[in-house]
């Protein structure tokens, strides 16, 4: 029997606990360095506002699961959600939060203010342009529900004990073997940290960088209400109530109400308490109260509440919670210890739903809801500096309830990783937005001049002033010349790595589902799936020697996942940082890099999806002829000190050809318009092959790999669902992505990806929906409130025939 070692004996802790006994795991042993069942963590002082609607379809599904199982412990108080607009701003951007709750099947309702204030009595109604209710959200009642899940997993033969501090984690031969503790070592064959604010230390125990922030969030509770004389102390009948405008929430405490504000300054805590004795008004979650910076609060909770003006502000704490660079929860096992996990920076809002996702990847190897927005591998090394962890986690603090693009870059720190092609693109005019550390060229205003000759059907319809913050019309002039001439992408910041070694073509084709037997030179797209048969990323493969291949993949995750895999002898590299890539794409690209070489760059002399080793302009490269816009090309590759002299060899031979530099915003748009897939937006392990629209790249008959049972019998054609391709009827209407879907009127799915099309004059949107829904169906996307006509259409949409790509 598996030996489980949790610790932490939270929100979290618990769950997870129980959700491994009700799967059969019963040797579970939870150690909490405080007393049981009240230890001082974070969950003690919880004010237990649970909103489920979220920007992620995975946290959303999260908190609708916790939801659902502390109604069934009786830990739960119903009593809905309201979230209210005072700006204009903030009520569109509600509308676009109704279309999250719709896509991702919560029932959602924009309400007036007349509404409003029969829920709320207490609001001011000339203060509110309305909110978004939520019937299913509600109050935790965290503290209890820790006692019952404790009492729930004991019964099935799990054992808790408080006051046991964790000292060491105990490992053999890269894998955990137990937990040291002041009272002796307990073995173990995996151990969990659900440690809260903790968890740095515990993760350092075991060698891991756990990039969590603690800070000090304040929360307040006022004198009697009259408008409350009466209430039951224990079951509030008001909804919770948001106030993002100011960063505030309420809720009810019997004639009293509760405030939170996150509009203070970022209180970072790097100490803590010890934890002895914990009394529901003194553990080492609870700091003092610091009135000043509440103060502000109270003022705007005055002017929405105005009932609030005949009391004060009796009581408060500035509780303890984590944050993260982006925000996220984090969860996975270490790539250095096998058998080590965390599950960190998680609220109560979506505990359960976390830990019945880390109970099915420890019990079944995967998670049924796709983890990747968590997976605490999805960071570069770079933002793992206790630097980068301080500053984007107290920028996450304050920006917790803003109105936020998708776009949105941030503001500090920059310019952590750049390419060598960097100050080329800076006198170019680029205008960079930030992604995993990496600034990346989105257009570039030097080719401003182009727009006044691009023909007029390839002129774009303006967009709305927030929707289009971070775009330009010049990303059309850039899309045309990429189309018609010749343009020049930086593609440094996609991942790549080089594995190695005896046994490696084995080990690639044992976790990929193409044929990757294949000569020297030859490069394969392929997917790697889970066991499930979900596609957990997709890759290009080439082969540049026979033990030798470079391996374009999906970021940092996929990195932890190849080297959990790889056997002994076979190496695992990531190169991005010591290499460039230069992607030249366009119908003259031949004409430009063909002078630079001595190879046969000719359609024969290197075909489409085949790669070499080569000098162009004496700078030694490998070529791949992939092309990612759907035009003729070829990404180039160098080494980092090489990169910048390779951009001036081919800038300086393009100009006769009128080459132009080209940014992420018209790379989205071609790559749209010839179907191409983005993994983590458009697919995750929650989809197969077939449903993706990918089941090209998998070949049963190569032989066994990961994945393949599941799917064996599957097909395009047994799909119930499917990912396809729409065009905007009124040509104009851009969608951001994540917006519902209706078919007949009915939500039928979402939307992953979406551009303006430039080549075929029309906005595109890519949307997850019933396999039944065919080509020329007519379906609507909800876009801030109102309903958008779109079509399905076949895909590629431009050049079906590839004969552009094999010029």
């Amino acid at each position: 029997m598996t030996r489980v070692v949790i610790i932490g004996a939270g929100i979290v802790g618990a769950n997870l606990a129980d959700e491994l006994t009700l799967r059969g795991w019963t040797d579970v042993t939870v150690l909490d360095q405080g007393p049981l069942p009240l230890t001082g963590g974070s969950t003690s002082h919880a004010p237990g506002l649970v909103f489920q609607t979220n920007p992620s379809k995975a946290m959303t599904e999260f908190a609708g699961y916790t939801v659902r199982k502390l109604l069934d412990l009786g830990c739960f108080h119903q009593v809905g959600g309201m979230e209210v607009a005072s700006t204009a701003a903030r009520w569109e951007d509600l509308k676009r939060k109704h279309g999250w709750a719709t896509s991702w099947g919560v029932g959602a309702y924009l309400i007036d203010p007349d509404e409003c204030v029969r829920r709320w009595p207490m609001l001011d109604q000339n203060q509110i342009f309305g909110s978004l209710y939520v019937p299913t959200d509600g109050l935790a009642v965290a503290s209890r529900a820790v006692e019952e899940l404790i009492k729930r997993a004991s019964s099935r033969g799990a054992r808790f004990a408080g006051s046991t501090r964790v000292t060491g984690i105990e490992q053999a031969n890269g894998r955990v073997t137990g937990v040291k503790t002041h009272d002796g070592e307990i073995p173990a064959d995996i151990v969990v940290s659900c440690a809260g604010f903790w968890g740095r230390e515990i993760g350092e125990m075991a060698g891991m960088t756990v990039p969590l922030l603690p800070l000090a969030h304040q929360y307040a509770k006022t004198g009697q209400l009259a408008e409350l004389a009466g209430a039951d102390p224990v079951r509030p009948a008001l909804p919770i109530l948001r106030h993002q405008d100011q960063d505030l929430y309420f809720r009810q405490h019997g004639d009293r109400l509760g405030i939170g504000s996150y509009a203070h300054r970022p209180m970072p805590v790097d100490t803590f308490a010890e934890p002895g004795e914990v009394t529901a008004s003194a553990m080492p979650s609870m700091l003092p109260f610091t009135e000043d910076d509440f103060a502000p609060s109270w003022e705007e909770s005055k002017l929405l509440l105005p009932a609030l003006g005949r009391t004060k502000a009796e009581e408060g704490f500035n509780g303890i919670f984590s944050f993260t660079p982006d925000g996220g929860s984090l969860v996975g096992e270490s790539s250095d210890v096998r058998g080590f996990w965390i599950a960190e920076a998680i609220w109560v809002t979506h505990s359960a739903g976390i830990a019945k996702a880390v109970a099915e990847s420890i019990v079944d190897g995967r998670s049924e809801t796709d983890l990747h927005e968590l997976d605490v591998h999805r960071f570069e090394d770079v933002q793992l500096a206790p630097e980068y962890i301080r500053e984007t986690a107290q920028q996450n603090f304050v920006e917790i309830y803003d109105v936020l693009h998708p776009l949105q870059p941030r503001l500090s720190p920059r310019d952590l990783r750049v390419s060598p092609f960097h100050a080329r693109q800076r006198e170019l005019g680029a205008v960079f937005l930030e992604a995993g550390g990496w600034e990346r060229p989105h257009w570039f205003e030097a080719n401003a001049s182009l727009l006044k000759d691009l023909p007029h059907d390839f002129l774009p319809p303006a967009r709305d002033a927030w929707a289009g913050q971070f775009h330009s019309p010049i990303v059309a002039a850039e899309a045309w010349h990429t189309r018609n001439g010749v343009a020049m992408y930086d593609m440094t910041p996609l991942k790549r790595v080089e594995v190695s070694g005896p046994g490696s073509l084995e080990f690639l084709q044992g976790l990929t589902t193409n044929q990757l037997a294949k000569s020297v030179g030859s490069v394969t797209y392929t997917l790697m799936l889970d066991d499930a048969g979900g596609v957990r990323s997709d890759i290009t493969v080439a082969r540049l020697e026979p033990e030798l291949f470079q391996v374009g993949i999906n970021g940092n995750i996929d990195v932890a996942y190849l080297r959990s895999r790889a056997p002994e002898g076979v190496r695992v590299q990531d190169t991005t940082g010591g290499t460039c890539c230069v992607g030249v794409w366009g119908p003259l690209a031949r004409d430009l890099v063909q002078p630079l070489s001595a190879e046969d760059l000719s359609h024969t002399g290197l075909k489409y999806f085949r790669g070499r080793r080569a000098r162009i302009a004496g700078v030694p490269v490998t070529i791949l002829r992939l092309s990612y816009v759907g035009e003729l090309g070829w990404e180039i590759y160098t080494s980092a000190d090489n990169g910048q002299r390779l951009w001036d060899a081919l800038w300086r031979a393009g100009q006769p050809l009128g080459v132009i530099a080209a940014g992420r915003g018209a790379f989205n748009s071609l790559r749209l318009e010839k179907g191409y897939r983005l993994w983590g937006t458009d697919m995750t392990t929650e989809h197969d092959p077939y449903e993706a629209g990918v089941g090209f790249a998998v070949r049963p008959a190569k032989g066994d790999f990961v994945g393949r049972a599941a799917i064996d019998g599957r097909s395009e054609g047994t799909s119930a669902r499917r990912l396809r391709c729409l065009t905007v009827d009124d040509g104009r209407t851009v969608v951001l992505g994540k917006e519902p879907v209706f078919v007949d009127g009915t939500p039928a799915g979402y939307v992953t990806s979406a551009a303006y099309g430039y080549t075929i004059g029309r906005p595109i949107a890519y949307a997850w929906l019933p396999g039944s829904v065919g080509i020329g169906d007519q379906v609507q996307i909800e876009y801030f409130g109102r309903r958008v006509a779109a079509t399905v259409a076949a895909e590629p949409l431009v050049d079906p025939g590839m004969e552009r790509i094999r010029r």
